[in-house]
């Protein structure tokens, strides 16, 4: 059986929503191990002049390995 955590962050890009997912997980990973999957909570516009993508995204990943 195994336990998985899921986390919420926002990753930002000037360029594209995909690259503010792509941002979010490519942090998120720098300091967690065994990501199972990434849900796209929401994408917005952000910034003075709306030029900036914001991507809210849950990532679940494995926490630990509970034998029976």
């Amino acid at each position: 059986m195994s336990i998985t955590k899921v986390i919420e962050v926002v990753g930002r890009s000037s360029e594209s929503s995909d690259a503010a997912v792509k941002n979010a997980l490519a942090e998120a990973g720098r300091n967690l191990r065994d990501v199972k999957a990434l849900d796209v909570v929401s994408i917005g516009l952000r910034g003075d002049n709306l030029d900036e993508w914001g991507a809210l995204v849950r990532i679940s990943f494995l926490v630990d390995n509970v034998n029976d």
